[in-house]
């Protein structure tokens, strides 16, 4: 039976439309529809146990899934798309992400065509596992600080690769603890006693025949991390080098070289290209940020039509939760966070694209706009996403504290990417750093790329007022967009003149941080909402599906407007009655998307193997399933708990005295 048919019969748009709209195109929706169905229909990816299971158990079913995946993949003949679309649905952190995911690029980004045809077909054919280790023990965001070296031997023609120190020592790494066979590892360069600063290497860390570190390596798990499940399926390790030597042409070599004599030099390829790596993995980040997002709005928005609570009339049913103004006011806004996200992030899509079309061309214009960018991107979306995730639990009542609801894990499991890829706060500030650059550029005559366009019209945005009468005149994007700029412009400019009175700048820097990060996020928020609103001026078919990404849009930036209304405010560009009238039309669109609630959500198309939740069952059924799952834990096996005998009859009897505690 269907508890949610009613629910669905509400829609105003149709669902099947919104589903390609959400895949990006009908042939990805087609691919995950039949990849996930495929991967909810096998026994052999079953994960309804995990969080119950010890680590040690946990890891050996990590590596069967793992390893049975592969064969699924080489049996079917599934292609790159479709085996992606495979790992994803199987939804098991494991060592294949950081080897497909940061490995591969690495080698790809970084390697010489030469390097690259010997490395990337054992990689492909997973004959080598690898992972990336750069993180260490006492260096994180502060790459240049890294203190492993790799120490060019003229005499044998090989890199001494060693932890001087204890803080050297390779810390966090996936992949690295038990399983990877290969690393591209991150070094000081140094020839001649000359430090080079930091590069990458492949080193072979474990035998091919018996899976021993090789001499001189010494690796390791680190050890459980946060929550049940979540990321304790990934073998985040230690690793030390003690005088570890690899052949010259392990370097990867494709920006720079050691010739055989010993010489440091920059190769024809430009530099900039590794920042190519940097935007991809940034991008794919922004996309993760929206399907965990996504996943848990899914989860707490069918819950909470599921769940009843209080305002029964005459013995009536009482209110669904889901009716409650204060229920929708923390829901609809992340259940539009999230189709914002997935835009933004196929918008990202195209901007790798074009910087890699660009960086062939020898054209580095929109580099560091696109830098900055997308570490400004990865840090909003996934703070939004891993704090989303917890509203999300909390919008469940008790049961989402339930490892059965799916969201402790998912929280546990996502939580880690505010800090891999660049910590947030230290994203947001680069991003300020650029934001700064722009500001002081403009009187040279330099115009502004990209995202940074509208500070081309700084003169204008510092002078525009809101012009809304009306709460409808939130609905226009010109209106809308024009708030945005304004507000991001006015903040970078405030920061940028209160730099000016420091005589040195660092100091200033460091002084109005805080003031600098808020500035970063105005004008992140501005790039997630223009690229909502570019997305909506596109031909989108489908009865209907328009006009809810519309009221998704009109949520997404009046929430955040009516979040941040003392910048909007302070920055002078509108009133307190405008400010009004913006609540009053968020409002009516909650009320516009509450019938649609369930229809938007089941647009994702996730199956219930995926969602892994018994609160966001596609039918609904969630309190029998509930009752049925409690009594699958272990504890459960037998009605007198193990030392009842030890520890609660000699309570229960007054006989601690004699009892063996």
């Amino acid at each position: 039976m269907d508890y949610l048919a009613d629910e669905r019969k509400k829609a105003v748009f149709d669902v099947d439309s919104m589903k390609i709209v959400w895949a990006g195109s009908r042939q990805a929706f087609e691919v995950s529809d039949r990849i996930s169905k495929l991967v909810a229909a096998d026994p052999g990816f079953r994960k309804d146990d995990r969080p119950m299971l010890p680590r040690k158990e946990l890891f050996r079913n990590t590596l069967r899934k793992a390893a049975y995946a592969w064969k699924r993949i080489i049996d079917l003949r599934l292609s790159e798309e479709e085996a992606s679309r495979l790992r994803f649905y199987v939804d098991e952190i494991a060592y294949t992400d950081l080897h497909w995911g940061m490995f591969v690029p690495a080698l790809k980004g970084q390697g010489t065509d030469e390097q690259q045809a010997k490395w990337l077909p054992l990689a492909y054919k997973m004959q080598i596992i690898g992972c990336y280790a750069q993180t260490e023990l006492g260096h994180g965001s502060n790459v240049q600080g890294l203190e492993t070296t790799a120490t060019f031997d003229a005499d044998k023609d090989e890199f001494v690769i060693h932890s001087p120190t204890l803080t050297s020592s390779k810390w966090w790494p996936g992949g690295l603890g038990k399983v990877s066979t290969h690393a591209v590892v991150y070094a000081r360069l140094i020839t001649d006693g000359k430090d080079h600063g930091v590069h990458g290497f492949i080193v072979q860390l474990r035998s091919l025949e018996d899976h021993t570190p090789l001499p001189g390596i010494t690796v390791g798990d680190i050890g459980m991390k946060f929550g049940n499940g979540g990321y304790n399926t990934m073998d985040n390790g230690v690793l030390r080098f003690d005088h570890v030597r690899i052949p010259r042409n392990q370097m990867l070599m494709k920006v720079s070289q050691v010739t055989r004599e010993g010489k440091y030099k920059q190769s024809d390829v430009p530099r900039q290209l590794v920042y190519g790596t940097m935007v991809f993995v940034r991008q794919q980040i922004v996309k993760d940020a929206s399907c965990a997002l996504s996943r848990a709005v899914c989860i707490a928005t069918r819950y909470s039509a599921v769940r009843r609570q209080f305002g029964s009339q005459n013995g009536g049913s009482e209110t669904q939760v889901i009716d409650y103004k204060t229920q929708q006011s923390r829901l609809f806004p992340l259940l539009a966070s999230a189709y914002a996200f997935r835009f933004v992030g196929e918008w990202l899509e195209w901007l790798y694209k074009d910087v890699i079309q660009r960086l062939q061309a020898n054209d580095f214009s929109t580099l560091p706009e696109a830098h900055a960018c997308t570490a400004g991107l990865k840090s909003i979306t996934t703070s939004i996403t891993a704090d989303g995730i917890e509203e999300c639990r909390k919008l469940c009542g008790g049961h989402g504290y339930l490892c059965s609801s799916g969201l402790p894990e998912l929280f546990a499991a996502y939580v880690p990417a505010c800090t891999y890829e660049g910590d947030n706060t230290v994203l947001l500030l680069q991003v300020a750093r650029f934001l700064m650059k722009t500001v002081s550029q403009l009187g040279s005559g330099k115009q502004p790329v990209g995202t940074t366009a509208y500070m081309g019209r700084l003169e204008h945005l510092m002078q525009s007022r809101c012009t809304a009468q009306r709460a409808e005149d939130w609905l226009k994007p010109s209106q809308v967009l024009e708030a945005f700029e304004a507000r991001a412009a006015k903040m970078s400019v405030s920061c940028a003149q209160n730099l000016s009175k420091f005589s040195n700048p660092e100091e200033g820097f460091a002084e109005l941080s805080a003031d600098l990060v808020e500035a970063a996020v105005a004008h992140c928020q501005l790039i997630v909402v223009s690229k909502f609103i570019e997305k909506l001026q596109q031909d989108i078919p489908g009865e209907g599906v328009k006009q809810q990404l519309e009221a998704l849009c009109g949520i997404y930036y009046l929430s955040l407007l009516h979040k941040h209304q003392g910048d909007f405010l302070a920055t002078s560009y509108l009133t307190p009655k405008q400010a009004v009238l913006a609540n009053d039309q968020l409002r009516a669109l909650y009320a516009k998307v509450r019938p649609n609630a369930i229809a938007l959500v089941d647009a994702f198309n996730y199956t219930d193997h995926y969602l892994g939740s018994i609160l966001g069952r596609y039918d609904g059924n969630v309190y029998p399933k509930l009752y049925e799952a409690a009594w699958k834990e272990p504890l459960n096996e037998s009605v007198v708990p193990d030392g009842y005998k030890e520890y609660i009859r000699p309570l229960l009897k007054q006989q601690l005295h004699s009892a063996r505690l």
